[in-house]
């Protein structure tokens, strides 16, 4: 398995969500996005001096802060 957080995800890359590091509330607001477990996502775009990492998910873009990609847990498609 080779799991790794989004925020390491190299650009153009998928994998399945598998977990985050982080409390209740940031569980609530990426569920809301859409982000959830056992989702697939791909990373569009890689961010510039902190800025937001852009994500294909379903038939949607977001963005997400760097501080949230490094708590997305990602197992990254072969």
């Amino acid at each position: 398995m080779n799991y790794m957080t989004l925020h390491q995800l190299k650009q153009g890359a998928s994998g399945k969500v598998i977990d985050f590091n982080g409390g209740c509330g940031l569980v609530n607001k990426l569920n809301s996005m859409g982000i959830r477990e056992g989702k697939e996502i791909t990373k569009i775009s890689n961010s510039f001096i902190g800025g937001p990492v852009t994500v294909q998910l379903d038939n949607a873009k977001i963005a997400i802060g760097n501080g949230m990609a490094e708590k997305i847990i990602i197992e990254e498609n072969n």
